[in-house]
């Protein structure tokens, strides 16, 4: 393998370990041998024809509560065009699966882009660029503890301190970790953060 492609790899390694943090983060049943792969069986897996091989990386997976199925598709093509979404979406199709994920490494082309919104009333779909996953924003030290909340208790919120959803404060559709959780909009982020005085302080954000 060449230096090139073997840099390639090392790269492609963070960024898979990064998909399945986040894809667990989110309640999808990601065993902890799936995350902890060393770079080794990664190259053994992936790079053992001397070049890097992003089909295999494709996985589906189901979520922990409600069963759903999500499919994360590795884009082999450094341009994703139309014909690969095509090939992202039959793959979903096959599996039943209505939530997926596309990872792409330069560039999505207009027509790729307009597949995923003209898509987005039957498919609940996310693209994300292999240099966004590099490294796990929410691993900082910096970043606090975030956690979706459930319907429910997103009620109980807005009842207990007699609020409008308009009164909460925001979090964009497009902020990073409201992309890494794949939230909703009108979903509300539970935020926690360390403080030296209360020990910790809890605050609550609204997606947009």
């Amino acid at each position: 393998m060449s230096h090139e492609s073997d840099r390639e790899l090392a790269r492609l390694w963070r960024v898979s370990r990064t998909v399945h943090e986040m894809v667990r983060d989110r309640g999808y049943l990601v065993a902890d041998y799936e995350v902890d792969v060393s770079f080794d069986q990664f190259k053994n897996d992936f790079g053992a024809t001397g070049s890097v091989d992003r089909g295999p990386m494709s996985f589906s997976v189901k979520h922990a509560e409600d069963e759903g199925t999500l499919y994360v598709y590795f884009c082999a093509e450094k341009n994703v065009s139309k014909a690969a979404m095509k090939t992202f979406i039959t793959s979903m199709d096959k599996i039943g699966a209505k939530r997926g994920i596309i990872i792409w490494s330069e560039k999505m082309s207009p027509a790729a882009k307009k597949t995923l919104q003209e898509l987005a009333s039957e498919y609940h779909l996310e693209d994300f660029q292999e240099s966004d996953l590099l490294v796990n924003i929410t691993r900082h030290f910096l970043v606090p503890k975030h956690q979706i909340m459930r319907k429910d208790e997103k009620d109980q919120l807005i009842k207990r301190y007699r609020l409008k959803e308009t009164q909460l404060p925001r979090i964009m559709i497009t902020d990073p970790v409201a992309r890494y959780y794949g939230m909703k909009r009108g979903q509300v982020m539970r935020i926690e953060r360390a403080s030296e005085t209360a020990g910790r302080y809890i605050t609550y954000r609204i997606c947009m």
